[in-house]
């Protein structure tokens, strides 16, 4: 199966300008609405899942698509993950709660999946433009420069990066976070996961922990992270794959020593 890179990377672009950035600070309250647990949905999420859906399909016959706004409608849809097609996992608008309040920190992401494993990835970082791509065993690239991870330092008290243990960790985590956070040096959410990865791959932070596990959040930006050399895991030692749906927390690390140490930390 060829992946067409440069073909995703031009529908992606070309959904931010027709479908996404029009509506940037423009949207009426009519407009955005809430999903399950608060979460907001806009019009521009909508527009832009189904432009993304139509084109990729038609870019890779007999594919299917998993996608944000349609699993939020029929669950049903994951299940294709587990199927034999190559199955693209698109995240419409990542950060709409940014792209709502008219913040400048969201993404456009998607994933191409092949018997349940991720082989290329794709984040448009808006409104900066900024385009990370990955292929399996082909490394991470961002406008012609491959990306790389930080190196851990010697001392986990300079480990830098973001704990997102808030309304999905489990009471245990949260408390573990909040006990152990000063050891390190946590960094504010960006509130978006498509910019965190984006930090991480590019070696502007060390270590993130997510507790919310959805495809469309992580299919993308951990091959993009693996391929600029680091490591994703669960904190039940179960590595990063795309079917995966429940979790205490979801380390990503430069290295095994500090995946084993940030494991430690969030379960001691």
């Amino acid at each position: 199966m060829k992946i067409h890179t440069q073909s995703v990377i031009d529908i992606l672009k070309e959904t931010a300008e027709t479908e996404v950035m029009p509506r940037y600070q423009t949207l009426a309250s009519h407009e955005i609405r809430e999903k399950d647990k608060g979460e907001p949905v806009t019009v521009a999420d909508e527009a832009s899942e189904r432009r993304l859906t139509a084109a990729l399909t038609a870019l890779l016959p007999g594919s299917k698509v998993v996608g944000e706004e349609a699993a939020a409608t029929d669950p049903k849809v994951f299940d294709l993950l587990a199927g034999a097609e190559p199955v693209w996992i698109v995240d419409p608008i990542d950060g709409t709660r940014n792209f709502s309040h008219g913040r400048p920190v969201f993404a456009i992401m998607v994933a191409l999946v092949r018997a349940g494993e991720t082989v290329g990835a794709w984040i448009l970082e808006l409104p900066s433009g900024r385009m990370a791509v990955a292929e399996k065993g082909a490394g991470a690239w961002m406008e012609g420069v491959r990306l790389k991870i930080a190196p851990a330092p010697s001392s986990v008290s300079e480990l830098t990066g973001t704990f997102h243990a808030s309304t999905w960790a489990s009471p245990e985590i949260a408390k573990a976070v909040e006990r152990n956070r000063d050891r390190m040096r946590p960094l504010k959410s960006l509130g978006c996961a498509g910019a965190e990865y984006l930090r991480l791959s590019e070696g502007k932070m060390h270590f993130s922990l997510f507790t919310k596990l959805m495809p469309w959040d992580h299919a993308p930006g951990t091959l993009i992270h693996a391929e600029a050399g680091g490591l994703a895991r669960t904190l039940e030692q179960v590595d990063y794959h795309p079917l995966l749906r429940q979790t205490q927390g979801l380390v990503m690390a430069p290295d095994e020593a500090t995946w084993q140490t940030l494991s430690r930390v969030l379960t001691e």
